[in-house]
C-alpha cells in the first residue's frame, strides 16, 4: 500500500513539473510572439512613409523679371522655414516659390538664399511658412549599401509629388564635392532638388539631374554635404544673379570648363573630365581645386606619377589643404610608395583632425608595410569619430 502510494505520488508530481515546463514555453513563445509583432510594427512599409515624408517635400517654382514661369524642381525642409534645392534650379531666377504637397499644398513666396554652395550645386532657400508646415526631415549620418532600397518624392515633369523607388547601384566620389550615389530609381527633369530616403525616412542624399548623350543619369549628392549648408545673410534673387555675373571673362571661361569636369566625374567619366579640367587649368592655373581634380582623374587613369605632380602643384597654391595632402597620399599609395603616403595622410590628419578618411587610409598604409600596431592605433581614433569606418578598417586588418 505505502509503495503504491509513493508511485502515486512521484507520477502527480512528474506530471506538475511537465505542466509547469509547458507553461513557461508557452510564455515564452508568447513572448517571442510579441516581440516579432513589435518588430513587425516598427518597420514601415513604403505607403506609411511616403505619407509620413510627404508634407516635407516641397516644389519649386521659379520665374523671370516679366514673372514668366522659367524651368520647376523639387527642395525639402532641413529646418524650419529652411527649403534646400539644387542651385541650378534657382539660377537666373528674379521670383521664386514653393508648393507644399500636403492636402491640396499650399504656395509661399521665398525670400531669398541664404547659403549657396556652387560647387556642389546646393542652395539654403528662405520660406516665411507657418511652423505645422515646416517639417523638416531627419539627415542621415552614414552613407547607404550598394544595393540597398531607397526612394524618392519630388516634381519630375510638374507631376507633384510623384514617389519612385530603386537601389543604390553604386557610391563613388568626387572630390571637393563629395560622394555620389547612383541609384536605379527613375527621375526626370524637376527632380532636382528632391531628397532621396532610406526604408527609415532618412535623407541619405539629394537628387541631381545629369543629362549626357540625351539620357538622365540617376545621381544624388549625399546627404554630409548638405548638412554642412548653414544659413548666412539673406541674399535676395536680383543680387544673386548680378553676382554670378560679377567674375572677368578668363575667370568665367576657366569655370564653365570646371563645372563641365564636374559634370563628368558625377557620370564617373574621367577621360572627359580630365580634358575638361585641364583646359581649365590653362584658363585660370592658380585655383589649387583644379589640380586636385586633375590627379584625381590622373589616379583613375593609373598614372599615379602624374597625379603626384598635380596633387603638390594644388599644395603649392594651397598649402594647408587637408584635401590635397589626403589625395597625394591616395597617389603615392597606388605607386606602392607607402612610407610617402603615410607622410601625406599624417599631414591631412593634423590639418583636419576631426576628419576621419585620413586616418583610415593611414590605417590601410601601415597595414601595407606590415605595421599592425599602428594601424590598431588608427583604429582607436576611428571608434570614436567613425564607427562605421572604424568597421572597415578592422575588416581589413582580419584579412
Amino acid at each position: 500500500m505505502k509503495r503504491n502510494t509513493l508511485r502515486l505520488v512521484l507520477c502527480l508530481s512528474l506530471l506538475a513539473s511537465v505542466q509547469g515546463v509547458r507553461a513557461q514555453d508557452t510564455h515564452a513563445d508568447a513572448a517571442k510572439l510579441d516581440k516579432l509583432k513589435f518588430v513587425g510594427q516598427a518597420h514601415e512599409s513604403l505607403p506609411d512613409l511616403v505619407r509620413r515624408v510627404k508634407p516635407s517635400v516641397v516644389s519649386v517654382l521659379t520665374y523671370d523679371a516679366k514673372g514668366e514661369p522659367l524651368i520647376s524642381g523639387s527642395g525639402f525642409f532641413i529646418r524650419p522655414g529652411q527649403v534646400v534645392t539644387n542651385m541650378h534650379v534657382i539660377r537666373g531666377a528674379r521670383r521664386v516659390e514653393i508648393h507644399t504637397l500636403e492636402g491640396k499644398g499650399r504656395t509661399y513666396p521665398v525670400a531669398g538664399a541664404l547659403a549657396v554652395d556652387e560647387e556642389a550645386d546646393l542652395a539654403l532657400l528662405s520660406v516665411d511658412v507657418p511652423a505645422e508646415r515646416s517639417r523638416p526631415l531627419l539627415l542621415a549620418t552614414a552613407l547607404p549599401d550598394e544595393g540597398e532600397q531607397v526612394f524618392l518624392i519630388g516634381n519630375p515633369l510638374r507631376l507633384e509629388g510623384s514617389v519612385s523607388d530603386g537601389i543604390v547601384s553604386a557610391v563613388r566620389e568626387v572630390p571637393a564635392v563629395g560622394r555620389i550615389i547612383q541609384i536605379t530609381a527613375p527621375v526626370s527633369h524637376g527632380n532636382s532638388g528632391s531628397p532621396l530616403l532610406n526604408m527609415s525616412g532618412q535623407v541619405i542624399g539629394i537628387v541631381t539631374v545629369k543629362v549626357t548623350n540625351g539620357q538622365n543619369i540617376n545621381l544624388a549628392l549625399g546627404v554630409a554635404r548638405v548638412a554642412t549648408l548653414r544659413p548666412e545673410q539673406l541674399i535676395a534673387f536680383d543680387q544673386l544673379a548680378l553676382k554670378n555675373k560679377s567674375t572677368t571673362q578668363p575667370e568665367v571661361l576657366a569655370e564653365l570648363w570646371y563645372r563641365g569636369g564636374i559634370d563628368s566625374l558625377w557620370l564617373g567619366n574621367y577621360d572627359s573630365a580630365l580634358s575638361y579640367f585641364e583646359t581649365a587649368a590653362n584658363r585660370n592655373p592658380r585655383r589649387p581645386e583644379t589640380w586636385i581634380q586633375i590627379g584625381y582623374c590622373k589616379v583613375k587613369q593609373g598614372r599615379n606619377d602624374e597625379a603626384i605632380r598635380a596633387y603638390q602643384h594644388a599644395i603649392q597654391l594651397r598649402p594647408n589643404s587637408a584635401e590635397a595632402h589626403n589625395k597625394l597620399g591616395d597617389a603615392f599609395y597606388y605607386a606602392g610608395r607607402f612610407n610617402e603616403a603615410i607622410a601625406a595622410y599624417k599631414q591631412a590628419a593634423r590639418l583636419q583632425p576631426e576628419q576621419p578618411e585620413a586616418y583610415y587610409n593611414l590605417g590601410l598604409a601601415y597595414l601595407e608595410i606590415g605595421d599592425r600596431d599602428s594601424a590598431l592605433t588608427q583604429s582607436r581614433v576611428l571608434e570614436s569619430i567613425a564607427p562605421d569606418l572604424n568597421k572597415k578598417l578592422l575588416a581589413e586588418m582580419q584579412r
